[in-house]
């Protein structure tokens, strides 16, 4: 492992930023609930992605141009596979019949959440690949090293690629929530009111302490997440399996945008309807790239281009070809406890 990565400028800017930024985010921009506009959404897009290629230039100072491409093809696979998942955020709102002005806490919350968890899945996973590398192996007249967990990966986001490119969005706009493993959770140890609280997780009514309907979408939204990084993660290993502060903090600049990437997506859902065929191409390159990589290498910037071009080129599409008007009716689902 590249030892470079691991000096101490790169781990006090990455710590400093996000630690900043979080306080900032909380405890000033945002200490009252409020609708977020398309307006702050787009400002708060361009902080973000400005802060990700400025860590970047970090990169690149300490560690070289190698890692400095891997950071930005991981942090934009990140960002393209989430923009799914800001999908089923929206759906999950509806669902719940959440206030605009309560969005962006419970999206704080899962993002906090996702910090702990993405560390989780990355280190031990790091830990896992180095374990699993079989014995080398003569493969098409070449000397080979596998690793039977890349390999698994590959496959799986081979699998899920075309699954998502020709899977029926209806599923997930037909689902019972309340039925999720989160929301689940939250039943199994709280008794929950039928109405919101303001921005309270929890109120009192008729002298007993209930959890509202807002804990429980926070619950769904935790969840979601997980189900997202079963995707996300293995495709960012494809990029650097051995080093887990790339993964990670190219991870976490773009889950960090992820909240003012949603309101846009929320209010301009009409302009991305070809954006899942691009993500489904991408899961799919990944998957190759994982497959093929005992054979043949391809090299990180080559990876970063083949991402860029194919979200670029999706959303251009998207744009071209968008409905004159997005008149899908919202779900109407009623919350019950």
């Amino acid at each position: 492992m590249d030892n470079m990565i691991y000096h101490p400028g790169l781990i006090i800017s990455f710590a400093v930023i996000v630690m900043v930024m979080l306080l900032l985010d909380l405890g000033v921009f945002n200490r009252k609930s409020h609708a977020v506009s398309s307006k702050e959404a787009a400002i708060w897009s361009i902080v973000w992605i400005s802060l990700s290629m400025a860590f970047s230039g970090v990169i690149y100072y300490f560690a070289g141009f190698e890692k400095f491409t891997q950071f930005q093809s991981a942090y934009w696979i990140e960002k393209a596979l989430s923009v799914d998942n800001l999908f089923v955020f929206i759906l999950v709102f509806g669902f719940f019949k959440v206030p605009k002005e309560l969005h962006h806490k419970v999206l704080f919350w899962g993002i906090i959440g996702a910090l702990i968890f993405r560390a989780i899945f990355i280190f031990s996973g790091v830990g896992l690949i180095n374990l699993t590398y079989l014995p080398e192996m003569e493969l098409f007249g070449k000397i080979v090293k596998i690793n039977a967990v890349l390999l698994a990966f590959g496959i799986f986001l081979i699998y899920a690629g075309i699954k998502s490119g020709f899977g029926n969005d209806d599923d997930d706009e037909n689902k019972d929530f309340t039925k999720s493993a989160g929301a689940r959770l939250v039943y199994r140890f709280f008794k929950v009111s039928r109405d919101f609280d303001g921005d309270k997780f929890f109120t009192i009514e008729n002298g007993i302490k209930l959890a509202t309907p807002l804990l429980v979408v926070v619950g769904v939204i935790e969840f979601t997440d997980l189900l997202f990084a079963v995707d996300s993660i293995p495709a960012i290993f494809a990029i650097a399996p051995d080093d887990p502060l790339i993964l990670y903090t190219s991870n976490i600049f773009a889950i960090l945008g992820l909240r003012a990437l949603y309101f846009l997506l929320a209010n301009f859902i009409h302009m991305f309807s070809y954006l899942k065929y691009g993500l489904a191409i991408i899961l799919t390159f990944i998957g190759i790239k994982m497959v093929i990589t005992p054979i043949y290498h391809i090299s990180s910037p080559a990876s970063l281009a083949v991402v860029g071009g194919v979200l670029i080129l999706s959303v251009i599409v998207s744009i071209i070809f968008a409905p004159k008007k997005d008149d899908e009716a919202k779900p109407e689902n009623t919350f019950k406890s």
